[in-house]
């Protein structure tokens, strides 16, 4: 089997019209290599990539209430989730909380775990919508608020997803695997 040289992995992160952040990346992977994937793994695998690659400074706690992201052994959740909910070829976690959540928001926002058929591959995916984070401080942000946004937790957590993906892609079609991302336009807003 001959496996593409550079595996792209697609990105954007935007600051959308109603200040809520929005952020995707995707990596269609040939059939072959993704046919045991589905999207309860990824979510599992992601989980468990959280706790690794953070030291367990971050630690996923799941119970019938939900997922949260605690920090170290606290009850301190930096973001909760309610239970995953399956989609037709997705899980959603929905955002109910967190440190992290501006207070006044803490109903909106999902993140989505897809893996889709597609004619050329599975397209495995990470979407982050309607989220509102603390750091952004209300609907309308200050300059200096979007700057802290983007330099802070924008930059962790496209550096994480990234990573998680191209992970992903080395352990299923072997470590000498080479990736690259590539910026795409799904939605119009502010880039972060």
């Amino acid at each position: 089997m001959s496996l593409p040289r550079d595996q792209e992995i697609a990105c954007q992160q935007v600051l959308v019209d109603d200040s809520s952040v929005f952020s995707i990346q995707w990596s269609v992977f040939p059939a072959t290599l993704a046919a045991p994937l589905t999207p309860e793994t990824l979510l599992n695998r992601y989980l468990a990539y959280i706790r690794r690659c953070t030291a367990t400074i971050i630690r996923p706690h799941c119970s019938a209430s939900g997922i949260q992201f605690r920090l170290f052994t606290s009850r301190w959740s930096l973001i909760s989730f309610l239970p995953p909910v399956e989609e037709q070829q997705a899980v959603v976690l929905r955002i109910c909380g967190g440190m992290l959540v501006q207070p006044g928001q803490c109903e909106r926002g999902e993140l989505r775990f897809g893996v889709k058929e597609l004619p050329d591959g599975i397209r495995v995916s990470l979407e982050l919508s309607e989220y509102c984070p603390l750091l952004l401080g209300s609907p309308s942000p200050s300059p200096f608020r979007r700057l802290l946004y983007r330099l802070s937790q924008a930059a962790i957590h496209r550096l994480v997803t990234v990573r998680f993906l191209a992970l992903l892609y080395r352990e299923l079609a072997g470590p000498g695997a080479r990736v690259r991302v590539v910026g795409v336009k799904v939605r119009d807003g502010q880039p972060v």
